[in-house]
């Protein structure tokens, strides 16, 4: 399939900015026979005696750091995982421009990282010149907000949700990010369990596809975990709702390999036959991007529409901005 097919017009000022002041004021378009417009504190309301919802609970690591080259040259990392026990692997930029072996400094002139060998996903390979690689974060890291949005927040809690654990993501499971510990209990009050996983969010998620037909499209591997608890709630529930493509993918990688953990590569696309998630709260995703191929294999080319009527609405779109509750095509 042709990825111009994945394509829509997305308007730069559709493009939430900042966090609303109430994380549950978002704004979340059910489908149906009939479309509602509701906001992410109606969601118990949607839901079912016995269904399980399902969250991604990886918190954001502050893992995008600059420094400068012995040049004076600046460099910006954004380090997305653990290697070995003393490298990383990391983005780079500009790459090209800092060869194998460069050491890169902090702004009292100490050096902080030496840059490595490439690893052949466009990455880099970083050591520590300073300790771990967690003190380097809390020393010198940021929380690495997407491209799309133009200042740091000035709390960055707020690009973590509420229910978040482990440091393990280098980007938010954003349609975690609308619920309060409030409305998770009116969600239990409804008979409804909230269990959790983790999906350590990395560039499986969010690289965008940049060949011409997916079928092309390499996924970048993601860590998973779902305990045999979780595994067996989901077996026995009502539904289950997934929050979030992460949750999606973990479950689903469960269910296609038997493996409660280890790495996933799974690229959900049409056809794809679902195992486990029969509804998905998610927020509005880029074009072009394996976000979306996802959606299409769960919704049908129906997106196109939601979409649309979205933007019509005036919703606000991608990672800060408001959700859609949809239904597995049967």
């Amino acid at each position: 399939m042709d990825t111009s097919h994945f394509d829509y017009e997305l308007p730069k000022n559709a493009i939430a900015q900042h966090p609303l002041e109430f994380r549950e004021n978002s704004r979340l378009l059910v489908d149906g026979e009939i479309i509602s417009h509701k906001k992410t504190k109606d969601l118990p309301d949607l839901l079912e005696e016995g269904d399980v919802i399902v969250l991604n609970e990886t918190r954001v690591m502050s893992s995008r750091m600059k420094f400068r080259k012995e040049t004076g040259g600046m460099v910006e990392l954004l380090a997305l995982e653990e290697h070995k026990e003393d490298s990383w692997e990391a983005l780079i930029r500009p790459s090209r421009k800092v060869p194998v072996g460069s050491d890169l400094f902090d702004e009292d002139g100490d050096p902080v990282i030496r840059v490595g060998e490439a690893s052949g996903d466009g990455t880099r390979y970083i050591y520590s010149l300073q300790g771990t690689m967690q003190e380097l974060f809390q020393k010198y890291g940021e929380v690495p907000l997407p491209p799309y949005i133009e200042r740091q927040l000035d709390d960055e809690e707020r690009y973590q949700t509420v229910f978040s654990n482990r440091e393990s993501s280098v980007a938010a499971p954003t349609a975690g990010l609308h619920f309060t510990e409030e409305t998770l209990q009116r969600c239990v009050q409804r008979g409804v369990h909230i269990t959790k996983l983790e999906l350590s969010v990395g560039l499986g998620t969010f690289r965008p596809i940049s060949t011409e037909s997916i079928g092309n499209h390499r996924m970048h591997e993601e860590k998973y975990s779902v305990s045999e608890d979780v595994w067996e709630l989901c077996k026995q529930a009502n539904r289950v709702v997934a929050v979030g493509t992460t949750v999606v993918r973990a479950l689903e990688s469960v269910a296609a390999t038997g493996n409660l953990s280890g790495r996933t590569d799974l690229f959900i696309t049409p056809g794809f036959e679902f195992n486990v998630v029969d509804v998905l709260m998610t927020n509005f995703h880029l074009p072009r991007s394996s976000l979306l191929v996802m959606i299409e294999a769960f919704v049908g080319p129906r997106w196109k529409d939601l979409y649309q009527i979205a933007l019509d609405e005036g919703y606000r779109f991608l990672s800060l901005g408001d959700a859609m509750f949809i239904k597995r095509s049967k």
